[in-house]
């Protein structure tokens, strides 16, 4: 197995950058699209463990990748309590079971992951078998926060009235509710790590709509539960621990502190600034925009350069993009990002 990326988060010595791309298995590959036609659709992929596999290793068999990240979904969990989850064509997610009253956060129940989300721990088996111990593979989850905000708005918002409204007027519901998740995510976690999960990741999408409080109590309070509650060594190995919060460059001292190993960046802090303010305590992984992937092969080889040289150290950082790559990027100039990573940062 490629140690690079697992080392990075350790802060151990690597041979060079470690690369990996967010939804690197997704809608710009052509192969991700023919298997999610076979499918028929999005959730029967992700429910599928076979597909889902299979969707996983075409980054892995395309590209120079340091790490697979296993194909899932955020939404699997609210979906496994009874909200009832669809996607609308070109809408995004939404339920048909929304939590649209406090009797029905208050009856919300907490489901029994290796039932209701065995699809997800299969698919990690299958998918830890297929690698080979080629690649590191990432297990994740969503934040319980960003899950809330979808299961309270009943799909994707433009400005989060109704999550927030409840945070404000029902923090005792909306704490109720976060800590319901938190409970559930650690079990999530921690069957993805027993089924072959080498590192995990926790998505906080929506963390950066709350004030610097609001944060702290409802986002970053419940991750450090989970960072807390997950294993973080199964079978001798170390299970490295990421928290991405997009948006959150104004709390990284705090995120820094929750006991994670690593905090992922968007593409609107520096990699020298954050080193400077939480290096020494986490590795760190991005920053690159996504919309780079649109420029030519040389300018993104100019920016590959331009971030790696804002790091200072041979270890402690893991090339990413700042957020998911975007459905109609060239594959061909996703090969020039991960060649040029590897090329520009070899020791």
């Amino acid at each position: 197995m490629s140690f690079d990326y697992i080392n990075a988060l350790l802060k151990k010595i690597t041979s060079r950058t470690p690369i990996w791309v967010m939804r690197q298995a997704g809608r710009y590959l052509p192969e991700y699209r023919a298997t999610r036609k076979q499918a028929g659709d999005f959730l029967s992929l992700c429910k599928n463990p076979e597909l889902a596999c299979e969707v996983t290793m075409q980054p892995i068999d395309r590209f120079d990748l340091d790490a697979a990240i296993l194909f899932s979904d955020i939404l699997t969990i609210p979906d496994a309590m009874g909200l009832g989850l669809y996607f609308s064509e070109g809408e995004g997610p939404k339920f048909s079971n929304p939590l649209n009253t406090l009797a029905s956060i208050k009856q919300l129940k907490k489901p029994n992951v290796g039932n209701e989300l065995s699809y997800v721990t299969d698919a990690v088996s299958v998918i830890t078998k297929a690698l080979n111990n080629k690649v590191p593979l990432i297990g994740f989850t969503g934040s319980p926060w960003t899950l809330a905000t979808y299961m309270v708005e009943g799909g994707s918002s433009k400005n989060f009235a109704k999550v927030k409204g409840l945070m404000y007027e029902n923090p005792a519901h909306m704490h109720q509710l976060l800590d319901k998740l938190a409970d559930t995510i650690i079990d999530y976690l921690n069957g993805q790590i027993q089924s072959g999960a080498d590192s995990v990741m926790i998505f906080d999408t929506w963390g950066g709509l709350l004030n610097k409080q609001s944060y702290e109590d409802f986002s970053l309070q419940y991750m450090t539960k989970i960072v807390d509650g997950i294993k973080r060594e199964f079978h001798g190995k170390i299970i490295p621990v990421t928290l991405f919060t997009k948006g959150g460059a104004m709390w990284l001292e705090q995120i820094a502190n929750s006991g994670c190993d690593g905090v992922a960046l968007d593409w609107t802090v520096e990699l020298n600034d954050a080193q400077q303010r939480i290096g020494a305590k986490v590795a760190l992984q991005g920053n690159l925009d996504p919309c780079v992937l649109y420029a030519s092969p040389e300018k993104i080889r100019e920016e590959v350069k331009k971030i790696l040289s804002q790091f200072q150290g041979d270890t402690g950082h893991v090339f990413n993009l700042g957020h998911g790559i975007s459905p109609d990027v060239n594959p061909e100039h996703m090969k020039v990002l991960v060649d040029a990573v590897h090329e520009f940062s070899k020791r």
